[in-house]
């Protein structure tokens, strides 16, 4: 795992470890402890926000690792598909037009069941390149080649950001 890449796993760790240090400074009443305590664990919630974050452009996803991936193609025909059956349902509702209307809902459940394919490739796939990545970047650095290593790391990232982008779309779809 690179240093520079934010890590779910890492910010656990650090958040534990500032836990300790502020505990043991509150036991031993060393204020210089307790702070750098609170400090860690404020860092270590920081990367873990950072580490699921994405940014989204159409389709195409950023994260805080840098790496860029593209939905899988059945999550945007599918969000299109709900728009233009939303639209021929409120449409056809207006005017008085059932068929209208009924092809609207048809194509909007039909594009709700495309983009939720598209967010299963997408979410199955990216854990698949994290743990590709994660694998054989521990092999390549087992063996000493920095070049593979980064590879598989870079890979490990894609996975993870295609991964967390499926996620974010999920929650936001999810019933409340």
């Amino acid at each position: 795992m690179s240093k520079d890449s934010s890590s779910t796993l890492q910010s656990y760790i650090d958040s534990a470890s500032g836990m300790a240090q502020s505990a043991l400074g509150s036991l031993t009443g060393n204020s210089a402890d307790k702070t750098q305590g609170e400090q860690t664990k404020d860092k270590a919630a920081a990367e873990k926000d950072l580490s699921h974050a994405t940014a989204k452009a159409g389709p195409f996803n950023l994260s805080g690792s840098g790496a860029v991936t593209q939905d899988d193609p059945n999550r945007t025909e599918g969000s299109w598909n709900q728009t233009v059956g939303s639209a021929k349902e409120s449409f056809g509702n207006m005017i008085g037009a059932e068929g209208l209307k009924q092809d609207g809902v048809r194509q909007n459940q039909e594009g709700k069941g495309q983009e939720a394919q598209g967010q299963l490739s997408d979410l199955g796939g990216g854990y698949a390149d994290r743990a590709k990545g994660a694998i054989g970047s521990g092999f390549a650095g087992l063996t000493g080649d920095k070049v593979k290593q980064q590879e598989y790391q870079d890979k490990h990232d894609a996975g993870k950001t295609q991964q967390r982008s499926a996620e974010a779309d999920i929650q936001r779809q999810a019933p409340r």
